[in-house]
């Protein structure tokens, strides 16, 4: 099934249904009195979170939902049938968004978790109750409210306690199929990953945590090089980055270059989330000889001058990678203990997080803008090229040799 990550949709709940101004009518009973019944209420739109849905794919090409309209009120006071509702399906970790304001409606992030985004209008009012001592047959009855309309931006972002980040071809889904049994596909060419793949990794018995693999970054890709910053923002809700080096590039490229590209490239997209802890795994060493491989890894190192967590695997014959899992699983276990024990460190961590996601959506939308108005350019430029050629097919012949072109 196609990955869809992010959706633009309308939603209307349902008008509430009119009341009706009705009198009983009935033999013996010369002044029965209204008898009018209310209109019922229109349906409301829900948004649930579901565990057996993954993608966003159903609200690219079904873009406008609508709940039933509630029934109209009828005599003997009898009020009108509600609407009803609608609920919409969408994977777990979806944040809803009012596209005219920009406020977040929900946040879903547990299975069944339910969101109200379009409330039905409320049904008219039929005669009865107008009725008073000074007007005993009212005529006024009142129409029902008009249901909530509201256009939505669904943004799907993947729940991951890791996220792997590193250049095409890097080894990154090699390692979350050596830790995981996610099987992402592996092949010998940059950008094998197209779309994000998730790995359940078991530490020990009752203890795991959640790995994301997401295609890779190329110098310029904030600029919108490569798959540009497209995923980057599937990285928001994780813990720590798991920074994926290629010691041996197939291209023969610099590693440690390559390495400092991807973080100024992180810092571009969002300097809060280049502020997550990061992983330093130093991977393929199975292409290096024993005797060169501490030698290349300290000049990786010292070129990078880094001084962080550094370990060096091997994903394809899953050498180095256990002691990659125990360290992650313990700074994860950590972080959730300060959490619970800790409530200011907590709200601190809760307020880096609300930073974070707004930082992501609002570079992802600029990127979208800009990606988009680039695209409208060039074709207003290829419509301009395609004029001048008619006015210079329309010019004198100038002597020059007249060709034919025969297939």
């Amino acid at each position: 099934m196609r990955f869809v990550d992010e959706a633009v949709i309308t939603v209307e709940a349902g008008d509430g249904g009119n009341g009706v101004a009705s009198f009983r009518r009935e033999k013996f009973v010369p002044f029965g009195g209204p008898d009018g019944g209310d209109g019922g209420r229109g349906g409301s739109v829900y948004i649930q979170a579901d565990d057996d849905t993954s993608t966003l794919v159903d609200y690219r090409y079904t873009r406008k939902f609508r709940a039933e309209r509630g029934k109209n009120g009828a005599g003997a006071n009898c009020a009108g049938r509600g609407g009803e509702s609608v609920i919409l399906k969408v994977p777990v970790g979806t944040t809803i968004v009012d596209t005219e304001s920009g406020d977040i409606i929900g946040d879903l992030v547990e299975d069944g978790q339910k969101v109200l985004v379009a409330h039905g209008g409320d049904g008219g009012l039929g005669n009865t109750h107008f009725k008073s001592s000074t007007n005993r047959s009212p005529r006024k009855c009142t129409h029902g409210i008009k249901g909530e309309y509201r256009e939505i931006r669904l943004e799907l972002k993947v729940l991951a306690d890791v996220g792997l980040l590193g250049m095409p071809n890097a080894g990154k889904s090699t390692f979350i199929r050596a830790v995981s049994a996610a099987k992402p596909k592996v092949a010998d060419y940059p950008f094998t990953t197209m779309v994000p793949n998730l790995g359940v990794v078991d530490a020990d018995r009752h203890r795991s945590f959640v790995m994301a693999d997401i295609p890779g970054l190329i110098e310029g890709a904030a600029e919108g090089a490569g798959l540009g910053i497209r995923f980057l923002k599937h990285l928001a809700r994780t813990r720590i980055l798991l920074h994926i080096v290629d010691v041996q590039p197939i291209d023969g490229s610099d590693p440690a270059y390559n390495a400092k590209a991807i973080v100024e490239e992180l810092k571009k997209f969002s300097p809060t989330l280049a502020q997550l802890p990061i992983v330093l795994v130093l991977n393929k060493l199975d292409q290096l000889t024993d005797d060169t491989q501490e030698e290349w890894c300290n000049h990786i190192l010292e070129e990078l001058q880094w001084d962080g967590p550094v370990f060096k695997t091997s994903g394809l014959l899953e050498e180095g990678t256990k002691p990659v899992v125990y360290y992650l699983m313990d700074q994860i276990e950590q972080q959730r203990e300060l959490e619970d024990e800790d409530p200011e460190y907590a709200a601190k961590m809760k307020a880096f997080r609300d930073q974070l996601e707004a930082e992501t959506r609002a570079q992802t939308i600029a990127a979208k803008e800009a990606y988009r108005e680039m695209r409208r350019q060039q074709r207003l430029a290829g419509i301009l090229a395609e004029e001048e050629d008619d006015e210079d097919d329309d010019g004198e012949d100038d002597g020059e040799m007249e060709v034919y072109y025969v297939r």
